[in-house]
């Protein structure tokens, strides 16, 4: 197969992920880098031997040579590239979240056409620890879904050394804070571990910015969320209870679960070191027991360079994506559905 000929827009540490996920596949080649930062730019392109390099990603778009794009820049300076992109017949992977908001997502689905687009927040799914889950959950194992708990608390151990993005926890920037950053994975993961089959339709929610003790863990002016909850009530009676936070004054923790009817999974995001995928089942003799359903081993292929080797394939192949921009939109309405909720206070049906 000929390899399908990359450019890359943005050249920060997402683009570094990505362009390095490309060098190990012998299904793309990078042809051409871009980034506004001349000293990011040069480094990439020089560390990856990229000869085509340009400061503005729109004249990346207008090189004849570029097949498929990678905008690995926030999310308030990608919209335009991607309708772009679209106009000029190139394929694209759209870097998480797919957009400020549902209408950009909407827009892009519009404009795309027979193009192959996908969304960065769905690469967790890629993992052979998440196809064994998302096995075992279509089995029927676990009965009738009830309730889906995630709790995902980060820690904060010291300042930064060096100074934060500012993307990162400005609204305008990346259309919100840590529910963007990564909460698009969170609810990519746990609603793609189902099989889409839980449809979500009311929501409550309460957001809080960083506490007054790490003001100096982010960038000045940051007005974005650090600590968010919901409760989102979904059809047929299912129900989500997430949670995730940074700079918040509670200790590490992560709790991930999927409760039946007849069992309950205990999952992660990642492929974590020592943790092992265990399932709690009713018996009706032995009460609630609990097994381990299998223990991850390490992926030789990052998730990341998974999603890009099944996009460059629905390219040659004609064929469409593992997952698309429409499982991306889901959750940029959830996500647009809990802001609009925190910032009411009253729940919100969508």
């Amino acid at each position: 197969m000929e390899p399908v000929r990359i450019g890359l827009i943005g050249c920060g540490v997402i683009g570094r992920f990505h362009i390095r996920a490309a060098s190990e596949s012998k299904l793309v080649r990078v042809v051409a880098v871009a980034d506004l930062i001349d000293e990011k730019l040069q480094e990439v392109a020089n560390q990856y031997g990229i000869a085509k390099r340009y400061h503005e990603g729109l004249d990346l778009l207008d090189d004849p040579e570029v097949e498929a794009v990678i905008l690995a820049l926030p999310a308030n300076g990608r919209f335009v590239l991607a309708m772009k992109a679209f106009r000029n017949g190139i394929h694209a992977i759209i870097e998480k979240p797919i957009g400020m908001n549902a209408q950009q997502a909407e827009q892009y689905i519009a404009a795309r056409g027979d193009l192959v687009a996908v969304c960065g927040q769905s690469r967790n799914r890629y993992s052979t620890m998440a196809r064994q889950i998302s096995e075992y959950i279509a089995s029927g194992a676990l009965g009738e879904l009830r309730m889906i708990n995630c709790r995902a608390i980060t820690a904060p151990i010291a300042p930064p050394k060096a100074p934060p993005p500012t993307w990162r926890l400005r609204k305008a920037e990346n259309g919100g804070g840590i529910l963007l950053n990564w909460g698009c994975y969170d609810l990519d993961y746990l609603l793609g571990l189902t099989g889409w089959a839980i449809k979500p339709q009311t929501v409550l929610a309460r957001t809080w910015t960083v506490p007054p003790t790490y003001t100096s863990y982010v960038a000045p002016d940051s007005d974005a969320e650090t600590h968010v909850t919901a409760l989102i009530l979904c059809e047929g009676g299912a129900v989500i209870n997430y949670e995730r936070s940074e700079y918040t004054a509670a200790r590490a923790e992560s709790m991930w679960q999927i409760t039946g009817t007849q069992a309950s999974l205990h999952v992660h995001l990642t492929d974590t070191k020592g943790f092992t995928v265990t399932v709690d089942k009713a018996t009706p003799d032995r009460g609630t027991i609990s097994e381990t359903l299998f223990e991850p081993v390490e992926d030789p292929q990052s998730g990341m360079l998974c999603q890009l080797e099944d996009f460059a394939l629905a390219i040659r192949e004609g064929r469409k994506p593992m997952s698309g921009l429409e499982e991306a939109l889901l959750v940029q309405r959830i996500s647009d559905a809990i802001y609009a909720s925190a910032a009411s206070g009253q729940a919100v049906t969508f």
